[in-house]
């Protein structure tokens, strides 16, 4: 493995896969930085080259979606004699941020693939929605990186200790950090997660301050950054998703403003977002406990002693109900994909076999 590829994020898997494909040695191994609807410009070992999909690439995204190559992906490229540069194959991905798409559809949209460490960036000010970071927990254990809770704007309050407090509780098991894109507070402990090359993902609502974290991480201002409106909200500053390379080391993926978060299948990522209530359902006396009025449900004998805070209960089963929603959606899909495959190939097999006259 080249250097210049080692610092892009290449792993010793990826770049076995890359290297054993058929051709492998007409092939240029490259890593997506960002995607324009069909045009992606791919980073490789001799700078960044803009590349379209090949023939048996558009075949794939026919049949799945999620095979279209995101930011973040290892791909092989081919150059070909007039000029052109086609993405040839997309490498398995180790991880991958998926989110339900928007509009209700039941298929899922990959945000970012190969991500190390998922921090979810959250302004101090205004004062975090708990239950929106609980969402994007969820999302971020599901994708197989590490999440990080990331409070910014550090500088703008009095009580951020306090706060962190108030998050870590509502985060077991992922690490909260908080810094100030202004004074420098904590950005040592962020830069930390970017040791031996990392990626590291950025998801949050606009205004949460992502590009200028960004920005405070490289030392110099590679993204544009907009004040807050006046009503607190965000404005868009980043308007897709971009892979950068850090200076110093590691890599980032700058993504826009999240204004809702949908969950597929998020069995694992509730599990591991939620361990506490997990816990406590598999000591309930019954394995279908609806957790309601169930007679012997640990988790509602939580809640009676103040254990489980209602917050925290309500929020995880409004996460269960949408993720077991997507799940039977995705299965009606899969019926009726599998239905129509069957009819396409009982009307090929009859016209194959017709009796000519």
């Amino acid at each position: 493995m080249s250097a210049e590829l080692l610092a892009l994020g290449l792993d010793a898997t990826t770049a076995d896969y890359l290297a054993t494909l058929p051709g492998a040695a007409e092939l240029v191994p490259g890593r997506v930085a960002r995607v324009d609807k069909g045009l992606s410009t791919i980073l490789t070992e001799d700078g960044p080259v803009r590349a379209t999909w090949s023939g048996g690439l558009l075949a794939a995204i026919a049949a799945d979606s999620q095979a279209t190559p995101c930011t973040g992906d290892w791909v092989a490229l081919r150059r070909w004699p007039d000029d052109r540069v086609t993405v040839e194959s997309l490498a398995p991905r180790r991880s991958a941020i998926v989110r339900a798409e928007v509009g209700g559809s039941s298929r899922g949209q990959v945000l970012a693939a190969n991500v190390d460490v998922v921090a979810i960036v959250v302004g101090l000010e205004p004062e975090p929605n708990i239950s929106r970071i609980e969402r994007f927990l969820a999302l971020a254990w599901e994708s197989g990186a590490r999440p990080v809770v990331v409070l910014t704007k550090a500088d703008l309050v009095v009580d951020a200790d306090s706060i962190a407090e108030d998050v870590a509780t509502a985060a077991p098991g992922a690490e909260v950090l908080v810094c100030s894109a202004t004074t420098g507070e904590g950005l040592d402990a962020v830069s930390a997660l970017l040791d031996e090359n990392a990626t590291l993902a950025l998801l949050g609502v606009s205004g949460a301050g992502k590009s200028s974290l960004v920005n405070a991480l490289a030392g110099v201002e590679l993204l544009d950054v907009q004040a807050i409106r006046e009503d607190g909200k965000g404005r868009h500053t980043s308007v897709r998703r971009e892979l950068i390379v850090l200076p110093q080391g590691g890599v980032v993926i700058d993504t826009p403003g999240l204004r809702g978060i949908g969950l597929q299948e998020s069995g694992e990522g509730l599990a591991a977002a939620f361990p506490d209530i997990t816990a406590l359902v598999e000591r309930c006396k019954f394995t279908d406990c609806a957790h309601a009025t169930e007679p012997g449900c640990a988790v509602q004998a939580a809640l009676e002693d103040g254990a489980l805070p209602v917050r925290r209960y309500e929020s995880w089963q409004k996460l269960q109900r949408e993720a077991a929603f997507m799940a039977r959606r995705t299965d009606l899909r899969l019926q009726r994909e599998t239905k129509k495959q069957w009819i396409r190939q009982t009307k090929e097999h009859r016209r194959d076999n017709k009796p000519r006259l």
